[in-house]
């Protein structure tokens, strides 16, 4: 295997880091049942996708479905998600990581009565913010559209 094609042909370097505090608030929903942009597909020019989630206790979570043409991968950092591998629930912890490739049924969610956290990653970059800004507002006879455009494909 080798390295991908270079992207960058300057001979100096550039100043293009983003740095995001801890403390910023979330992009979308409130402190403790939020989403936060941690890297957008176009900060990282299509390479990735990742997002903290925030979960109050009991929020549930997206039933069991898979992508066509990203991969996702989940990092618990605080509490109890529970994870569906494609054959059976896991209830990770902190430290756990789930990584499901393109076409691999998965779904989480945080039964716990406890809040959880954890980290989102989707690869190749997508444009994820829509779909998680428009998801619950999307009339029933423009949702197979706006989920076949956003890759997510439900099976529940």
């Amino acid at each position: 295997m080798s390295y991908p094609d270079k992207v960058y042909f300057g001979g100096t370097g550039e100043v293009s880091a983003n740095f995001r505090p801890a403390d910023t608030p979330p992009d979308l929903g409130t402190p403790g049942d939020g989403l936060h942009y941690l890297a957008t597909t176009e900060q990282t020019r299509g390479e990735f996708g990742l997002y903290r989630v925030m979960m109050k206790p009991r929020a549930g979570g997206p039933s069991t479905h898979f992508h066509r043409r990203i991969s996702e991968t989940f990092y618990i950092l605080d509490g109890t998600v529970r994870l569906y591998d494609g054959e059976k629930w896991i209830d990770a912890k902190a430290g756990d990581f789930l990584h499901v490739p393109q076409g691999g049924l998965h779904a989480f969610r945080n039964d716990a009565d406890a809040p959880a956290e954890m980290l989102l990653l989707f690869t190749p970059g997508a444009p994820r913010e829509e779909y998680f800004e428009r998801i619950g507002q999307i009339a029933a006879e423009e949702r197979a559209a706006f989920l076949d455009r956003h890759d997510s494909y439900f099976v529940d």
